[in-house]
C-alpha cells in the first residue's frame, strides 16, 4: 500500500497527523510538503481536487482532514516491517 502525506509546516492539523506517525512509529508514509515544491502543490489540486492539507494519498485516493486520516491510520497500521 503506499501512503503519500501532503502538508506543510507550520500547519496546525498537519502536526496532529505527524504526531500520530510518529508515536506509531510508522515509516511506511512518504511526505511532500506543498510550500517547498511546487510540483507537490499542483499534484495535490491536480489529484485532489483541492489545495487542502493534510491530505493522505492512499494507494492514490486522497483522504482529508486529520482526524479521519489519524482513524483510518489507526485502523490500519503498519505491518512490523514498516515500522521505525
Amino acid at each position: 500500500m503506499k501512503l503519500e502525506l501532503y502538508k506543510f509546516e507550520g500547519c496546525p492539523f498537519c502536526m496532529r497527523v505527524m504526531n500520530e506517525i510518529r508515536e506509531e512509529g510508522r515509516n511506511d508514509v512518504e511526505f511532500h510538503d506543498i510550500h517547498q515544491n511546487e510540483d507537490d502543490r499542483q499534484r495535490l489540486i491536480r489529484d485532489g481536487g483541492v489545495e487542502q492539507v493534510p491530505c493522505l494519498f492512499i494507494d492514490g485516493r486522497p483522504l482529508y482532514e486529520s482526524a479521519d486520516i489519524i482513524e483510518w491510520m489507526r485502523a490500519n497500521p503498519a505491518s512490523a516491517d514498516s515500522r521505525g
